[in-house]
């Protein structure tokens, strides 16, 4: 394993380590060079997921079922809010204090209902203080946006 390999990984560990710590996630796990954390009271089986793409840090939300996606997509399309404005919100919240995520949503190869943000930590900078605690930061606002959306939460707690 390359040095840069070892911190991808030891980033994902302290994020899954911290993630655990959350509470607010199923079950947490480092597996095919990704972090999986469950999503905990969803209707469908959906994951965040913290990934490399070529020289980025992406966190990210997916789902194999359909219908989950939608309902996310309605919820905002009737509420009238926007999902970047709500994720900055959340990551205010949480402290954060770095640039806009913005986000993307689509189907990907895998045949996934991807939404997806890239983090302001690079591939290159993962070993970096502070880049696990970023990291986490953007998977712990993903969670706090999506948990009000749609049926992410079948407990009907807010």
């Amino acid at each position: 394993m390359t040095t840069l390999e070892s911190s991808v990984q030891s980033l994902f560990e302290t994020a899954a380590a911290r993630a655990t710590e959350a509470g607010v996630f199923g079950a947490v796990e480092v597996r095919d060079g990704m972090l999986f954390c469950a999503a905990k009271d969803s209707a469908e089986e959906s994951f965040y997921r913290v990934e490399t793409h070529g020289e980025d840090v992406w966190v990210s939300l997916v789902m194999a079922d359909r219908w989950q996606s939608e309902s996310i997509e309605a919820q905002l399309m009737h509420s009238g809010d926007k999902l970047d404005e709500l994720l900055d919100e959340e990551l205010a919240d949480l402290g954060y204090e770095g640039e806009p995520l913005g986000f993307e949503h689509f189907r990907s190869d895998d045949m996934l209902f991807t939404f997806r943000s890239r983090t302001p930590v690079r591939v290159a900078d993962t070993g970096s203080d502070g880049a696990a605690e970023t990291v986490t930061t953007c998977l712990l606002g993903y969670e706090m946006t999506f948990r009000q959306l749609g049926d992410m939460d079948t407990t009907g707690e807010d």
